[in-house]
């Protein structure tokens, strides 16, 4: 039987959760109307749940000009996949070497992963490497390899979920038949490891649809701009959205420029607040299961 405080404390968390819920999708829900008003309204009144005009200026402009935001949007999605593919596995490879502890010199290597947690070169150090010595200038790994594709968190997060989710009788078994540790890796341990998998490609995916950083640093080339990138130089100043809405003659003070960034926003964030929702319950139950203190 449940008891009365119990069930008290249960509408208290369910009330909270709500009112949580609604703080965290109210900015989401003001940013799409936003994009939907007037842009003399937004001016006047600013931002508004209820604005007093709604126009569909700001996206008649990207229709217009959609193949700046077409291209920007295929580069992020590229980016986007080849980064995160690359990333669980790179992520899962050096995780399962760290979760073998009778490994030679593995403490030094955890105790290296560890470190970059902590301390880091700078980023006049970083852009001397990547540029100097990787030449990533105006190429595709200026977005791919920098940061993103590979953090000590997620290794750490792998390598607990490889040591404490996956039983040891399991490998144990393995090596008696005969099997290699690549073959345990690909035949047993991948299978097994589909909620810290999923977890790390939703954040590393997450990751690189958001990412305008890399892009800012080491890309001037348009053609190699993503979409957040784009949605980056807008908010920077006019002159960009000008410079985009070249080709239908519009002037600076035609521009609908608040509402525009707003719609290029909400384009911007839309694949992830679709697609997240299919990948919360692996989020969840990998985050909680990687977590185990190791």
């Amino acid at each position: 039987m449940v008891s009365r405080d119990q069930k008290r404390w249960k509408v208290i968390a369910h009330i909270v959760m709500i009112i949580m819920s609604a703080l965290a999708l109210l900015p989401f829900i003001l940013l799409i109307i936003a994009s939907f008003t007037d842009e003399a309204v937004a001016l006047k009144d600013g931002y508004s749940y209820f604005p007093a005009k709604f126009s569909l200026t700001a996206y008649q402009y990207l229709l217009q000009n959609a193949s700046v935001f077409v291209r920007g949007y295929g580069m992020t999605i590229f980016i986007t996949v080849v980064g995160t593919l690359v990333s669980v596995v790179l992520t899962a490879l050096t995780a399962y070497v760290l979760s073998k502890r009778n490994l030679p010199g593995v403490k030094i290597m955890n105790f290296i992963v560890l470190f970059t947690m902590l301390f880091n070169g700078g980023l006049v150090a970083t852009y001397i490497t990547y540029v100097g010595t990787f030449h990533v200038k105006n190429t595709v790994f200026g977005l791919l390899l920098p940061s993103l594709l590979m953090n000590a968190f997620t290794v750490m997060l792998t390598r607990n979920y490889f040591e404490h989710s996956i039983p040891e009788e399991i490998y144990e078994s393995a090596r008696i038949d005969g099997a290699s540790e690549l073959r345990i890796f690909i035949k047993l341990v991948l299978p097994l490891s589909g909620p810290i998998l999923a977890t790390v490609g939703l954040m590393s995916g997450i990751a690189y649809w958001n990412d305008w950083q890399n892009a800012m640093y080491y890309i001037s080339d348009q053609k190699l701009k993503t979409i957040q990138a784009i949605l980056n130089d807008i908010n920077n100043g006019i002159a960009a959205l000008t410079k985009i809405a070249g080709t239908s003659g519009a002037t600076a003070a035609d521009l609908p420029t608040q509402t525009m960034r707003m719609a290029v926003a909400v384009i911007g964030i839309l694949p992830i607040l679709i697609l997240y929702p299919f990948f919360q319950k692996y989020f969840a139950k990998g985050l909680m299961a990687g977590s185990v203190k190791g």
